[in-house]
């Protein structure tokens, strides 16, 4: 599983790329990377439901988490800020990883 992150001015965002299938018990090696936790992060990838739900908890100590959807955006899913939960961030990914 490979990381590619982009520190933006408002947020990070943390693309991950799976080499091959993921197992379950796959989580446990996962080696989270560090980013700038004073700003929200977005996460993108193509995964299982559970590794976004894996991510998104190692990183419900930052700002807002929001999960990159395509055909909506980055939907905010945790937020300690003026943001909430269900909010739809206007970004492209394929855009910012250019």
């Amino acid at each position: 599983m490979g990381f590619v992150i982009k520190e933006l001015a408002d947020f990070t965002l943390l693309h991950f790329e799976l080499e091959e299938p993921l197992k379950p018990s796959d989580l446990k090696d996962i080696e989270i990377p560090k980013i700038d936790t004073r700003k929200g992060v977005i996460l993108s990838g193509r995964g299982p439901i559970w590794l976004h739900c894996f991510l998104a908890h190692k990183f419900h100590h930052t700002p807002f988490v929001a999960i990159y959807d395509p055909r909506l955006g980055a939907v905010v899913v945790q937020s300690h800020t003026a943001l909430e939960e269900g909010e739809v961030l206007d970004i492209v990914v394929e855009e910012v990883l250019e």
